[in-house]
């Protein structure tokens, strides 16, 4: 038999959506009479809008004739969308169209970028965190098995609850690749600009390099808050940025986002020499990679429109509405909450002493409502529990009724 990656064995037996689909099916099944609201994974419920799937059918059509047929794509993108997300997200930022990168997901990107460094670099991340951070590291083997604590071996936490305000300070300690997130996934949290400010004052000294995942800059309200790390003087030195339509425009089925990697981020060699990023994630995306569908890339397009931004915009305040909705219904059960207002996530911090998993039990059974328990996310999420926004408004304001009549 041939050798596995033993890196693998490090891993918790199942993702942590996996494990609340398996519950779930099983409740479902021994309780079919029960209807469900499902607030737990981050999905969209509305649908495309009008703007995209009007490019959609155009480009469809495109693919129809013999003139316009288009097969494999450029690895790296269209230069159509390339161009039109520099020329809205990034606009007086600095970054150029070839250092955007084209993909099915910023998940995809924010798991496959860390193959560019070597197996020995120090991470950093947040707790509690989006798990794919941690989970892909673990498979490149920077970290070993979990400990009675929660936490992977070899990985730097950097705690980032209730009790430090959301707003993780960096490390004493050198860390070579830094994951963050804002708003964040799952606090619903976002970084101000003194906060990114530490952090790229940090990786500029320490010259480490930030992975700076931006799925839900779309959702950002509160004046100030930056939507973009490059926002920060000398983040072109350090920050890679991901980007997602997958929440914003509702591409979940879909599948478009794309990876910023300027051309002055540098990692180094054996010898101490300087290696370009943009050089390297080139060649690994022509060699694993064969580019997001043509007629997904024009849907992208279309949404960096004056028509599509503005349908798209209605469709995210949709979902800020119903995690206001949601956060109110915790508030009136006594509970503190967090996120809602940047981002379509709720964090509630339970009860002293209740445990996330037990409470995701007790919503499940006794209101039929699907969330995340906060544990899944990390140790520092012990004790919170996280529901989303993206559900139908109807549903979502029956979950608050429910949620009204939960005796805790």
């Amino acid at each position: 038999m041939a050798l596995i990656n033993e890196h693998y064995l490090n891993l918790p037996g199942s993702y942590l959506f996996s494990e609340i689909a398996r519950k779930v099916r099983e409740f479902s099944a021994a309780h079919p009479e029960i209807s469900l609201i499902r607030l737990g994974i981050g999905d969209v419920t509305r649908p495309l809008v009008p703007a995209v799937v009007t490019a959609l059918h155009k480009a469809v059509d495109e693919q129809a004739k013999s003139a316009g047929f288009r097969g494999y794509g450029p690895e790296q993108g269209y230069d159509f969308l390339r161009q039109a997300a520099a020329d809205d997200w990034f606009k007086g930022l600095g970054i150029d169209a070839d250092e955007i990168f084209v993909s099915d997901g910023a998940k995809c990107d924010l798991g496959n970028f860390q193959e560019l460094f070597d197996a020995g670099a120090r991470v950093a991340l947040t707790d509690p965190v989006y798990p794919v951070y941690a989970d892909s590291n673990v498979m490149a083997g920077r970290a070993t098995a979990q400990g009675p604590d929660g936490r992977f071996g070899g990985l730097i936490y950097l705690p980032s609850g209730f009790a430090q305000g959301f707003s993780p300070e960096p490390p004493k300690e050198r860390a070579d690749l830094i994951y963050l997130c804002s708003p964040n996934n799952p606090t619903g949290a976002a970084l101000s600009r003194e906060a990114l400010a530490r952090w790229v004052d940090y990786a500029r000294a320490e010259e480490s390099v930030i992975f700076f995942d931006a799925a839900y800059e779309g959702f950002i309200r509160t004046p100030g808050v930056p939507r973009s790390i490059y926002e920060i003087p000398g983040a072109r030195e350090v920050a890679v940025e991901f980007r997602s339509y997958s929440k914003t425009a509702g591409f979940t089925g879909l599948r478009c986002g794309l990876a910023v990697v300027p051309k002055t981020v540098h990692g180094r060699n054996a010898a101490g020499g300087k290696v370009p990023l943009r050089d390297l994630w080139l060649r690994r995306q022509t060699t694993k990679y064969n580019g997001c569908p043509y007629i997904v890339q024009r849907a992208a397009e279309a949404a960096h429109s004056p028509e599509g931004k503005a349908q798209t915009a209605a469709c995210v305040q949709v979902y800020l509405d119903n995690a206001g909705v949601i956060r109110q219904a915790f508030m009136g059960l006594g509970l503190e909450t967090a996120g809602g207002t940047d981002a379509p996530y709720v964090w509630v911090r339970l009860p002293e002493g209740a445990r996330s998993w037990d409470f995701f039990d007790l919503l499940l059974s006794r209101a039929g409502i699907v969330g995340t328990p906060g544990l899944g996310f990390g140790p520092s999420g012990e004790g919170c529990f996280r529901l989303t926004g993206f559900g139908d408004p109807a549903a979502t304001r029956e979950a608050a009724e429910r949620l009204a009549k939960l005796k805790l």
